[in-house]
């Protein structure tokens, strides 16, 4: 299938994602009605368990997943066909798992620990042919510069995890003309589990990705003061 209009949902980091992040990706799903929706990883945040400090004054493991699953579940509801990308936060259980000599047999699929509905699909990576005919290489981050990927591939590429990054560049060789997309985030910066990023000079971007007839388009949540969401789609 050669997909039209695309859209690519940033790190929600679930359930610590912005409080306005549903209410704008329906808006564009009303404005662009997307052929493709494509989550680029870290739909969890699974602060609880990382392999960093966990914060003493957030939930239990047990508590976060509960909370994760209510908002996972009104996700669904609005995107009840999605690709998902495999990523650092949302592989943490199976990671831990292989850390502690766990074998993953004992474990849980996706779908079956988020309680999700088989529309929802897992995958290592995604590539993906545009209705120009060019393809596209999804991937979670797997360099801090896009354009190091899309050059080694050969392709279009898509990846979020950089939460500060949120750019479209292009590069040119006699054949075509390649172009790599860096898609922010959609967290809630002032949660607790980000409290790391505090003092960073470069604050986290919040929008995500669309890609529009082949091409990409950067879409912005622009935010008032006091960091909510005006409404608008730019």
């Amino acid at each position: 299938m050669n997909y039209k209009s695309v859209l690519v949902i940033s790190d929600l980091h679930i359930p610590y994602h912005h409080p306005d992040a549903f209410e704008f990706l329906k808006a564009l799903k009303k404005k662009y009605k997307p052929d493709l929706v494509v989550n680029i990883g870290d739909e969890i945040d699974q602060h609880a368990i990382s392999f960093h400090n966990h914060h003493p004054d957030l939930k239990s493991p047990g508590d976060e997943l509960r909370e994760a699953r209510k908002y996972v579940k009104e996700l669904e509801q609005i995107f009840p066909e999605m690709t998902l990308v495999h990523s650092n936060h949302s592989s943490l259980i199976y990671r831990r798992a292989v850390a502690h000599g766990l074998s993953l047999e004992y474990l849980k699929t996706y779908n079956e620990f988020l309680q999700v509905g088989p529309g929802w699909k897992w995958v290592d990576d995604l590539k993906v042919t545009l209705s120009d005919g060019n393809a596209c290489f999804f991937t979670h981050g797997m360099s801090a510069d896009v354009m190091k990927v899309a050059q080694q591939y050969g392709m279009n590429t898509v990846q979020g995890h950089y939460h500060s990054k949120f750019k479209v560049e292009y590069y040119s060789n006699p054949d075509k003309l390649v172009w790599g997309m860096q898609t922010g985030c959609l967290i809630n910066q002032k949660e607790l589990a980000f409290e790391y990023a505090k003092n960073f000079k470069s604050r986290f971007i919040i929008g995500c990705g669309m890609i529009i007839e082949g091409q990409p388009k950067l879409m912005p949540m622009v935010l008032k003061d006091g960091g909510r969401w005006t409404k608008k789609i730019v």
